[in-house]
């Protein structure tokens, strides 16, 4: 396994890390076994950074994780790092109510997720979405103070911009910012990414596959199921899709060249632009996590990205990465 340090004070990790969100919700049904499965089979293939959020089915993937980490091995328990995200609040519908960044509840929720995980700590720590009603200094404030405690080791920061960032560092060491970034997302290397890297911060980055959509397994006709947000997603609707789709069939002929998989292509891409940059892979199952591994054997020349760049350009993509309502909440698009 490869292995990257995120940012200049935070852990050193596998090169690619798990995310767990879709063995709990809004992907549709998951299997509970096979799950499990697929976070031993990551850890016994040297992953060691598995990401989830307290909110990801009200507690439910922190459990499962928990449940994974005591039915390992005690060195696969011994290498592996959580890094959790909270403040998302919910109803017992499922619905979303905001977030909270108040330091009273940063560290109500790092309680109860030390209990669900089971661990003596949580590795790595962030607000998922800035509370527009609490400074970012006083949420990071509290975090620094739960790392003083113990509680935690290092302190995240997830989708906020570079005023934010620049903000939150000047109040304790940030190990990472947790932000999308893929093929067909590009947004941070305007601003948020230069940020980063002048401040040593690293960047763990989710939806290196588009939740799918760039996988190369995304039919044009799939039907989604009831309770998986893609549904809502406007790059999953319509013209979009099929638009989004022909981008995905020009990637796969540069795979093919390469002698990989359209998936493994998109995450090799993600992979070079940076040893300061760890993609999070959210396979479910064991056969997609393997695929996803692969990727650390890919090499990708100056030849190579200019190809894929010239398959899917930046900005190609057709449709927001969230639906109107969930982009007003992410800090990193104002």
């Amino acid at each position: 396994m490869q292995h990257r340090t995120l940012g200049t004070t935070g852990p050193r990790v596998s090169a690619l890390g798990l995310g767990a969100m879709g063995m709990s919700a809004l992907y549709g049904e998951a299997d509970r076994a096979e799950s499990i499965a697929t976070i031993h089979a990551a850890l016994d293939a040297g992953v060691t950074l598995i990401d989830t959020g307290d909110f990801y089915g009200m507690g439910h993937n922190e459990l499962l994780i928990g449940e994974a980490l005591r039915t390992t091995s005690e060195a696969n328990r011994a290498k592996a790092l959580t890094s959790v995200k909270f403040g998302a609040l919910r109803d017992p519908d499922g619905g979303w109510s905001g977030y909270d960044g108040r330091p009273a509840a940063v560290k109500n929720f790092a309680a109860y997720s030390l209990q669900r995980l089971g661990t003596g700590h949580i590795d790595v720590y962030r607000i998922a979405r800035v509370d527009p009603d609490v400074p970012i200094e006083e949420t990071v404030g509290a975090i620094a103070e739960l790392v003083e405690a113990g509680h935690v080791r290092h302190i995240g920061l997830s989708e906020v911009n570079a005023d934010t960032l620049r903000r939150a560092a000047s109040v304790a060491p940030v190990s990472d910012l947790q932000i999308e970034y893929s093929l067909i997302s590009r947004g941070i290397e305007e601003q948020i990414l230069p940020t980063a890297r002048e401040l040593g911060i690293g960047i763990t980055a989710y939806g290196v596959l588009s939740r799918g959509l760039i996988s190369g397994h995304f039919g044009r006709d799939r039907q989604l199921g009831a309770g998986d947000f893609r549904g809502m997603s406007p790059r999953f609707q319509g013209e979009n899709l099929q638009h989004n789709l022909d981008l995905v069939d020009a990637l796969r002929k540069v795979a093919e060249g390469k002698g990989a998989s359209v998936a493994q292509t998109a995450i090799a891409w993600v992979l070079a632009q940076g040893e300061d940059i760890v993609p999070l892979v959210g396979a479910r199952r064991r056969d997609r996590l393997t695929e996803a591994l692969g990727a650390l054997d890919l090499t990708l020349d100056a030849a190579d990205l200019a190809a894929i760049e010239e398959a899917v350009p930046a900005g190609a993509a057709a449709g927001a990465r969230y639906p109107d309502s969930q982009m007003a909440h992410l800090d990193s698009e104002r």
